[in-house]
């Protein structure tokens, strides 16, 4: 099956250009001349890595990035910027794009770049497959803890689980919220039907409408033909809504009857569709001061409220840090074919002293990193980030310039992937200057 590209520009010529290229490399080409069409081409085409010009008829390519980012997970963005126009490159890899192309300049480069993009896409696709697989199987025994708060946490779901019974998990954010809402849904009648998940903070308020009610064609701009909407695709089965303080006032009577009568109306549509859904809803808010603020209704607070989880943040449960580095460190071992299998004493013993703002997301993010750094059966507290050795350690040579500088450059180096042109122009330095700095400090 060949890879779609997409190609967004007004300057028909070098569309077609750019679009003859790609298709000699055995791509299949779409292209739009403004914002409108493209919508339209990627509702129909469903394409894997899209060619986006800055300057467009109806709208910016830097913002259309960020939005396209948001709504489609696997899609890969390349913007094609005018020469010199550094910063729209900068600000377009902010937004989420895979990198930018100087228009007439890097026609060369675009092959290479877009086998890239498509490697990264194709991977993705392959991990989505697969946590969707995992998602399968987490069960209560899955949960890592021995600390009291988290058992008592699994105790309580376990109870609600059998039930039909709204349910509502409070914790901050990266404190497994999903993987709770995931297990509850496998010990329940449901486990044979869907499970689907979404953030409600990744959407503007019409995203968001279109992507829990669905909508029928012709309902807006680029809605070419109907679509199901999650609360439909998880009929039957369970709907899992994060962030749900972040959904607009205007969507949260439409969901209140879904929970009341179990029924909506798609974006568009005159009638209305039937379901038989659980909704597990989570936030990292306090719902009940929101209610005050009249920034959430009240008759849905208390429709979700029917049950109530809390999860503890990771630094009130300390003493499950070790057992959940070690099973971080054993799936990224394994999917790296690294090594390390081990964590030293000192390693393990700053973990413990971070406060972890980032909860368990933060911690498996830290571990990821780690693994790939090291080179030897044991992750040691090198392989942890310098501002994470410093607040745990304070030692003086933490602070020392050199090694601030040498941080600084390696987060440059990474930002820019390697580009080590792009990274002396970001730290207003000359290219020469960088690379005796590079060489200086073993960053080769």
């Amino acid at each position: 099956m060949m890879n779609k590209v997409l190609i967004i520009d007004d300057e028909e010529k070098l569309r077609n250009l750019l679009g003859r290229l790609i298709k000699l490399e055995g791509f299949a080409v779409t292209e739009s001349g403004n914002l409108k069409q493209a919508y339209r081409a990627i509702e129909k085409e469903e394409p894997d890595v899209i060619l986006c010009d800055v300057k467009l008829p109806d709208g910016n390519g830097i913002d259309f990035i960020k939005e396209i980012k948001a709504r489609y997970f696997v899609v890969e963005v390349i913007l094609l910027t005018a020469y010199g126009n550094i910063p729209d490159g900068i600000q377009a890899m902010k937004n989420g794009a895979f990198d930018y192309l100087v228009k007439g300049n890097d026609n060369d480069k675009v092959i290479p770049l877009l086998n890239k993009a498509i490697e990264k896409v194709e991977l993705k696709k392959k991990i989505a497959s697969l946590e969707k697989q995992v998602g399968k199987k987490y069960t209560f025994e899955s949960i890592i803890g021995t600390s009291s708060l988290i058992i008592d946490a699994v105790n309580l779901a376990k109870k609600v689980a059998p039930t039909d019974a709204t349910v509502l998990l409070l914790g901050e954010t990266g404190t497994g919220k999903e993987v709770f809402a995931q297990a509850i849904h496998n010990a329940s009648s449901r486990v044979d039907k869907p499970f689907m998940a979404l953030n409600c903070s990744s959407f503007t308020k019409e995203l968001l409408e279109s992507e829990i009610f669905g909508h029928k064609a012709g309902a807006f701009t680029g809605a070419i033909k109907d679509k199901k909407g999650l609360i439909e695709e998880a009929d039957s089965g369970t709907l899992f809504l994060d962030e749900i303080g972040e959904m607009p006032l205007e969507l949260q009577s439409k969901l209140l009857r879904v929970l009341e009568t179990g029924e909506f109306i798609k974006v568009g549509d005159t009638h209305t569709t039937k379901v038989d859904v659980r909704v597990i809803a989570a936030t990292n808010r306090n719902l009940q001061e929101d209610v005050e603020n009249l920034k959430f209704r009240e008759d849905l607070f208390y429709r979700l409220n029917v049950f109530t989880i809390v999860l503890p943040p990771l630094r009130e449960r300390r003493k499950d840090i070790p057992a959940l580095s070690q099973f971080f460190l054993k799936i990224f071992s394994a999917k790296t074919n690294n090594v390390a299998s081990g964590m030293s004493k000192e390693f393990v013993e700053h973990l413990q002293q971070h406060d972890w703002k980032g909860n368990i997301r933060e911690l498996k993010n830290i571990i990821e990193r780690a693994v790939i750094l090291t080179g030897s059966p044991e992750l040691t507290l090198e392989n942890l980030p310098l501002d994470l050795q410093v607040s745990s350690s304070k030692t003086a040579s933490s602070f020392d310039l050199a090694t601030v500088e040498k941080s600084h450059i390696q987060k440059v180096l990474l930002y820019t992937k390697g580009n080590k042109t792009e990274a002396a122009k970001l730290l207003n330095i000359g290219l020469t200057t960088l690379y005796r700095k590079i060489e200086e400090y073993g960053l080769s």
